[in-house]
């Protein structure tokens, strides 16, 4: 339960965190969103780590643990989080969100041909509706509305102009959300490898040494000609989004560690979909004329989070409810016991 607890807080701040990145973007650039929220990562996790006793927890990681971590922090803040950007900066969070969303797809196939996961009916039946969701998305979507907070710049338009409509990127949107939830499917399981065994501290000693990887890659990037320059010219509007951002994903990464300390990840992963939801509600309030906001958008939601509860549920409560309530027929009851692996 309290694995449940701390996935669904995880949702809710990641769904926040997209948003307030999304504003960033609209004038910042990714590498500038990188280079201010991922450090951030490493005194916060720093106090999370201290409040919990998990300074200590450190010397307690073997050398493959910490390894293990680094190259977590590397794939899951560096490489991830980028490619996240970059779709969200090309085709907006709303449509971003259900591709990323695929890691769930990647989780669960390393489960089954790695960890040796059986595959039941209902897993199938949520990877159909996990997949339906983005091919769903791409379509006739009514471009969002002209907002007045970009009106600006050019003399003599009025302000009931606007800037023109949002046009999404599907192809840099879809590239790089692809790439994105690659990266986020493969780093629960490295996580988990870790922490299962430990406890809350462990999770933040994990996360710390997670953030401290990922930082040092960022300061070399920083040596790159230009890259130093191009990061500090960043404007005041764009970093003061990149900074809320920063935080509210620390926050979200500090509950999913905790999550995957206290749970499972064929239980976290699926309820951490619910921010999907939370990113849908949040953007239509905080970023309405830069999304693209729709019917067909809210039916890919509602399909990509219910594909998301099919792989959630485990078979035997499934059955166990129901037959509370009626006489299952013994066909049903084999379907829904049957495994393939």
């Amino acid at each position: 339960m309290l694995g449940a607890v701390f996935a669904a807080l995880s949702a809710a701040s990641f769904g926040l965190n997209n948003n307030l990145t999304r504003r960033g973007v609209l004038t910042g650039s990714v590498a500038q969103a990188q280079a201010i929220g991922v450090p951030i990562g490493v005194p916060m996790f720093f106090l999370f780590a201290l409040i919990s006793g998990g300074l200590g927890a450190i010397t307690t990681f073997s050398h493959d643990a910490l390894l293990i971590m680094a190259a977590t922090g590397v794939l899951h803040f560096i490489c991830g989080r980028y490619c996240n950007y970059r779709s969200v900066k090309a085709m907006g969070a709303n449509l971003s969100g259900p591709v990323v969303q695929l890691s769930l797809i990647v989780s669960l196939l390393l489960a089954v041909t790695v960890l040796q996961e059986g595959l039941t009916p209902l897993r199938v039946l949520g990877i159909a509706l996990v997949i339906l969701g983005p091919l769903l998305m791409h379509g006739s979507e009514p471009a969002p509305a002209a907002g007045v907070d970009a009106v600006a710049a050019a003399g003599g338009r009025s302000m009931a102009a606007g800037p023109p409509p949002f046009q999404p990127r599907y192809a840099e949107g879809y590239l790089f959300g692809l790439l994105a939830a690659a990266c986020y499917g493969v780093s629960p399981i490295l996580i988990r490898s870790v922490v299962e065994r430990g406890g809350l501290a462990d999770s933040m000693a994990a996360g710390l040494v997670s953030y401290c990887a990922a930082t040092t890659v960022i300061a070399l990037m920083m040596v790159w000609p230009g890259q130093l320059r191009h990061v500090l010219s960043i404007d005041r509007v764009p970093a003061k989004w990149f900074l809320a951002a920063g935080v509210m994903v620390t926050i979200s990464q500090m509950f999913f560690y905790l999550a995957l300390a206290t749970a499972p990840v064929s239980v976290v992963l699926p309820i951490l979909q619910l921010h999907l939801v939370f990113r849908y509600v949040i953007g239509r309030g905080l970023n309405p004329h830069h999304e693209v906001v729709g019917r067909k958008m809210m039916a890919a939601t509602v399909l990509s989070v219910a594909g998301a509860t099919a792989l959630a549920l485990d078979p035997e409560f499934m059955i166990a409810q129901l037959s509370q309530h009626m006489t299952l027929p013994e066909p049903l009851v084999a379907m829904l016991r049957w495994r393939l692996l």
